[in-house]
């Protein structure tokens, strides 16, 4: 699978969650996007599998409290 940079990373979530391109920064609370549910969740998974092909271990979402710590889930396939 290709890296991508933090900004196309964001850009891929902003998309999934229905937002303006650009929206996102990665300093958001996930608590404080309305849009951030459990169908979005999924839609991550499925993002992170399918760009990237990282299959994440069950419960690391549960543990992020940012968008920027979504970001740190696709690890060295997301560079700054």
């Amino acid at each position: 699978m290709q890296t991508r940079s933090k900004a196309d990373f964001l850009r891929l979530i902003d998309k999934l969650l229905t937002l303006d391109p650009g929206t996102l920064k990665g300093s958001e609370s996930l608590a404080d996007l309305a849009v951030w549910d459990s169908l979005a969740v999924i839609g991550f998974v499925a993002l992170l599998d399918d760009k990237l092909g990282i299959t994440l271990p069950s419960g690391k979402i549960g543990g992020c409290k940012t968008v920027a710590d979504l970001v740190a889930l696709a690890g060295n396939q997301v560079q700054p």
